[in-house]
Order: structure tokens, then sequence, then C-alpha cells
């Protein structure tokens, strides 16, 4: 597991939801004026630098209280019986099962002999995991996480393998929980060996020899376990054939608790690379010499500003990805015994285009690029020469490259907003690339046209967006349109492949993507302008996009939505609370609500170094207060119609967020649009959730759309 992959803890969203066949009753005779389940409040207030802050709905914060769970029930039966009384509600679920009913499949990876991919055959809650002897080998299923329960809240990936490929570690996790168990499987024979590891938060397995690396927190409390502050991320070996109560402590900060830690062995096995984080942003790195007994881990990069990471260790040297004096990136070399910044060696030098990872296999080096929010592929030899571009498709994103060594067959997939994921199969030696798998869905891609715009912001920065629509879709303002962004945590959004998109722009959507600042698209120069105090400009751009579609008339702004999920979520509030005229319709999902008291939950303490901390200084305070979407909520405004999304599990971005903003909500909207949360149950902040429950969200989700739009149907039909 990259560093990258670590460290991006907000997680994007799901997609969007897919159009019935049939047109949705757009006068809306069902509608009754809903009757919202009453928010008790209390006096509880807080001083913040001298301002008085009310927090009346302080009691949701705790999820194990019978008066939470009785509010919970309430609110969904509201929801419920509003959702499923909207006219082609069923139509637009049964319409969905059958698009989404396409076999999907991940790329190859090879563990000794054999090679692992997943595959899904169209409507499985979970992917199964599948091992075949070689490239020519027999597929046969090596796990199948659907029949660990009958809900199939059980999600498992491969997340480490041992040198030798005898086994592979397994991740498990239940109801969308970001905790999980780590257990043990023999490749050929298929055997489960008795250990599991518990605890285990924001990890990979780093194998060494007999055993591997791996990161925990302490037991929680019991009933504590989705809202306790998780502090104390420990490093520990695992040795194959013991106990987890056996595993020794590797690494832990006794004078600072509050750090993720993480860890990777080299290919080599000669060195155990340690990095420490204090949050979602900047990270330490040390390294460990393998090869002598006792060794202690050495600083090879001290403090939080910047990001460097590792990528392989290749004669004596390691191979490092860095920002530092790069806001692009760059690659440098570093000698092993000598780490002063006077021995660096430069590989591969900063370009106009942000150098998004770099990975090895077959003895060569994969560049990843992202221009204008698009991936490029490169190749290279290990010393950064002979730099030879792998020709995709199109304009879109691609990754997942990457292998062994003595790899001479990699593989890596590619995705557009009309090309579904697809894997393409590398020759090291030739350096061809062949389609190895495209999944064949029941529809034309082609008749779909994507566009990249450039529009101006407040502040006059100019920012990209994609735009999907039909090729031959009119321009006269007309037609429905879902806006969606996410601006936060240096992530990147691409295109991306989507059932559901696809469906709303046959009958006449259009789909945007805005490239936020505060994203990772251009650099991190483009995420630093939109973190911390200047995460106002997210919003701006935001509201900026909303403006542009009207203004080219794409759409109007009585059929317009916006989407937004975790950061995304927090996006659509403060929209919403900054402008509520501009849009029709609303959906928050999993968001961060309550910006003075984020850092108090599980992993939110993380954040910090995104977003600040109210309590840490008073221009801290005044900026978060100034957009936190529950606290700028007015009461006697009208608010778009709005369906916020949360689940009983998600232990990233906790759900009393979501419950008090929805109560404040309620509380202060005086229009006639719905405003509703959907609170799933057994469901976290949104990885591993099982398709069915996927479907029913976003056949609820785009009914809720069609029905607080204004149109005449004629774009739908």
């Amino acid at each position: 597991m990259n560093v990258k992959t670590i460290l991006n803890i907000a997680i994007l969203s799901i997609g969007i939801t897919c159009i019935p066949s049939c047109t949705m009753e757009n006068e809306n005779t069902h509608k009754k004026a809903l009757i919202y389940p009453p928010s008790e409040k209390n006096d509880v207030k807080d001083d913040y630098f001298g301002t008085q802050v009310l927090d009346p709905y302080r009691w949701l914060e705790n999820d194990t209280s019978s008066a939470t769970a009785a509010w919970v029930k309430a609110q969904n039966e509201v929801s419920f019986a509003y959702l499923n009384s909207i006219p082609g509600r069923a139509a637009v679920r049964s319409r969905l099962e059958e698009l989404w009913n396409y076999p999907k499949q991940s790329a190859p990876f090879r563990v000794g002999e054999h090679y692992f991919f997943s595959h899904n055959d169209g409507l499985q809650n979970q992917a199964v995991i599948m091992r075949m002897k070689g490239l020519d080998g027999e597929a046969t299923r090596f796990i199948d996480p659907n029949e660990l329960n009958k809900e199939g809240t059980t999600s498992v990936s491969i997340v480490g393998s041992s040198k030798d490929g005898k086994y592979v570690t397994l991740d498990r996790s239940e109801a969308g929980s970001d905790w999980s168990s780590l257990t043990i499987k023999n490749v050929e024979t298929g055997e489960m060996l008795p250990e599991e590891l518990n605890w285990v938060k924001f990890s990979g397995a780093s194998w060494k020899g007999d055993g591997f690396y791996y990161s925990r927190y302490p037991s929680p409390k019991k009933g504590t376990e989705f809202s306790e502050t998780n502090i104390d991320h420990m490093v520990y070996f695992h040795k194959v054939g013991t106990s987890q109560s056996e595993d020794k402590l590797v690494y832990r900060n006794e004078k600072n608790l509050n750090l993720y830690h993480w860890v990777n062995v080299t290919e080599d096995e000669k060195y155990l690379i340690l990095y420490a984080a204090s949050g979602t942003d900047g990270y330490e790195c040390f390294f460990k010499d393998l090869s002598q007994a006792n060794s202690e881990f050495k600083p090879l990069f001290k403090g939080f500003e910047h990001k460097s990471s590792v990528v392989a260790h290749h004669n004596g040297r390691f191979l490092v990805i860095t920002d530092i004096d790069a806001p692009n990136y760059r690659l440098v070399s570093i000698d092993t015994k000598n780490i002063g910044s006077d021995s660096w060696k430069e590989v591969v030098p900063q370009k106009e285009h942000l150098l998004e990872s770099i990975s090895t296999g077959g003895g060569m080096m994969f560049l990843n690029y992202l221009e204008k929010a698009c991936n490029r592929l490169y190749v290279a030899k290990m010393d950064g020469s002979d730099v030879k571009s792998i020709e995709l498709p199109g304009a879109g994103s691609a990754g997942g490259i990457g292998g062994y060594l003595e790899d001479k067959v990699l593989f890596y997939s590619y995705t557009s907003f009309n090309y579904p994921t697809s894997v393409f199969r590398y020759n090291v030696e030739t350096g061809e690339s062949v389609l190895h798998y495209r999944p064949k869905t029941s529809f034309n891609p082609d008749a779909f046209v994507s566009e990249q715009v450039s529009y101006t912001s407040k502040d006059g920065t100019p920012v990209s967006m994609f735009i999907v629509k039909k090729k031959d879709l009119k321009m006269d303002g007309s037609n429905p349109a879902l806006l969606y962004g996410y601006g936060g945590f240096n992530i990147s959004i691409t295109p991306s492949f989507s059932v559901s998109n696809m469906v709303f722009l046959e009958k006449g959507g259009v789909y945007a993507v805005a490239n936020l600042r505060g994203g990772g698209e251009y650099g991190e120069e483009w995420h630093k302008a939109g973190m911390l105090l200047k995460k106002q400009n997210v919003f701006d751009d935001f509201i900026s996009a909303a403006e542009y579609l009207i203004s080219e008339k794409y759409t109007s702004s009585d059929r317009l939505a916006i989407e937004g999920r975790s950061n995304g979520g927090l996006l659509v509030g403060a929209a919403i609370t900054q402008r509520p005229e501009l849009f029709a319709v609303a959906f928050p999902g999993v968001g961060v609500m309550d910006m003075l008291r984020y850092h108090r939950f599980t992993v939110g303490w993380g954040w910090i170094p995104e977003y600040g901390c109210a309590d840490s200084s008073d221009a801290h305070f005044k900026n978060l207060n100034a957009y936190s979407p529950l606290h700028n909520l007015k009461l006697g405004a009208e608010y778009p119609a709005t369906m916020v999304t949360t689940a009983d599990h998600d232990d990233r971005v906790v759900p009393a967020h979501s419950f008090k903003f929805t109560a404040r909500l309620q509380e202060c909207h005086t229009g006639d649009e719905p405003v509703i949360i959907r609170i799933d149950v057994n469901a976290g902040h949104g990885a591993g959730k099982p398709v069915s429950m996927v479907l029913d969200e976003l056949a609820d989700k785009w009914a809720f759309f069609f029905d607080n739009i204004k149109t005449s149907g004629a774009a739908v039909q």
C-alpha cells in the first residue's frame, strides 16, 4: 500500500444514479408537506476566544444513546416513506439493476507462480478474488466474500504477499468500517491459517521473510468503536504461525500519539521504510537496515511540511519522489550511506505537469503524469533515461502498472467518462500495450462527448471542468444537470466511467466535474490554494462552476443539482448555505459538517493540517466558523431540496456531522422542498458497500433528483 493510498483518508463519490426508462411525474402531485420528527434542543454552548457558539444538537453526537437511535429511526421512517412514494422510483431501481449487470474485472497482479484479480459477474455484492496459475492458467475462485454473510456487507482484499509466493495477507472489513482484521491464506492450497490480527486501520501488510509488518491501534473501549478518537498508531511484526499477542512491537512514538504510522519493505528486503504523518498532508520518512540486527530507524526526511516517499532501493541508493523544491514533484537518488541533500542526484526533474506517481517493474520505471487532470503514462530506465510514452486510448485515467524486477508482463487499468474501466497488458521487452479485458455493456458510449472547459473563479483564477453530454444535446438552458466536486486533501478528480452517468446522459442530462483548488490536479500549489485559511477558494470555485453552466446554457438553476461526498459533502453544505438560490437539489454525502468539532472524533484530528483547528487560534476559529455548514444555516431561509446521506458504521466522518446538520436544516428551512436524511444501516463511509445497497441508494437519489427539479419531462423521455 503506497503513501498516497494511506493519506487519501477522504473517500470519493460512489457515483451518480441512473434514470428510469419511463418519465417521472413532474407535477409532483404525490408530494405533501413533510412533517419532520422533532429534534430536541439543549442549552449547550462553547466559548471560542470570547465568542459564544451554541450547539443545541450536541446530544446527537452520542451514537450509542437510545435518544439518538430513536431519532435515526424516526428520520428514516419519514425519508423512506417519501422516497418510496415518488412515482417511477421502482422503475429507477429496476432499470439501474438491469444496466449495472455486466462483468467487471481488475488488473491482475503476480504472487509467485500465480496471478490474482477481482471479478464481479455483474450484481454480486462483493467482487470475488480469482486466482490462476500462470497467465494461461484456468481462473478459479480464491475467496468469495459473498459467502461470508448473507447481507453481503463483508469486504475482503489482498494487501500483501510473501516474496516466495506462498502466502497472501487478506484484509477483511465489516459493514464498511475502517476497522479491519488481517488473516493469512496459503496461495497453493487455499488453506486459511488460524491467526487473526484485529484493530487494524490504515495499514497494508509488508512482508519480510516469514512474516509481515502492519499498523494497528490499541483496542477501543467497548461501545465506542465507531466514535472514539483513534490515537497511538503502532507498527508491529507478525510471524506466520503465531498469535497476535506474540507480535513484536517495531515502532511506537510515545511522545506524540497523534500520528499515523505505516511501513514498506523494499523489494530486495534490505530496508524497512517508515512513514509518520501528523495528518493527511506532509509526513516524515525513516529507514531501518534489515541486514543489521537491532538496527535503529534513521531519519531520511524530518518535518511535516513536505511529501517524500521511497519508490525503490536500487544500486545502493534510494529513489525518492519528492515535492521538496518541486511543487509538481521530481525524482531524486539518495545514497543510503550519505543522505545529505548535497549528495542527491536528480533523476527526473520537475516538469510543467504534475508527476503524480512512480512505480517500478521489469527493471523499468513507470512515470504517471497528470496533464490537464488526465493521466499520461511513460516508461524509462532506472536512471531516468530513454523516456517513452505509453499510448492510451484517450484523455482519461490510468494507473496500477508495476510489479517485480523479474516480471516481463505488467498490467494497468484505463477508464474515461465514456470508456468502461478496462485492463491493458504491457510487454516490458517490446514496450507494446494490448487490450487484455474490456467489459461488454448494453449501450453505446460513442454517442456521448466529453469536453474540458476553463472558467474564471471569483478571484480571477482559471479553473478547469469536465463536461459530459450527448453529442447532439441542445444548449438552451433546459437540461437537467449534476455538478460534482471535491476540492481537498490533494486528491485529484480525473475522468472515470459510471453506468449511472451514462444512463443519465443518454436521457439528456449534463454531468460536470470541476477540478477545484484544494485538489491535486495541478500540483502542490493548487492544493495549498484551497486549504486552511484559503478554503473559501474551493467554495468560490464550485459556485463559479455552477454559474458557468447556467450562463453557457447547459442548464438553469431550477434544474441543477450538486453532489459531493466526505470533504465533498462539506463542499455541498457550504455551497447551499452561501448560495441557496443557485441550486435546485443538493446531495451532501457523509460530509464534514461541524467544522468546529470535527477533530474530536475517530481520525478527525488527522485533518487539522488541511482545515486548521478552531481550538488553536482565533484566526482559525473565525475561518472555520465562517463556512462551517452547520453554523451557517439561517432561520427563515429557503434551501434547495436536500437529501443528506450517511451510515451508522461510518467511523471516518462520524454520522453525528450529518445528524446535527439535518436537525438544524429542518429547523431553519421555510421552503416547500423536502430536506431529508437517508441513513444506511450496516454501512460505513462508502468503501465495501454491497452492490444491492449501492443500487438502493442510487435509485433513491435519482428519484429524488427528478422529483425536485423543474422540467416538462421532455429532457428525460
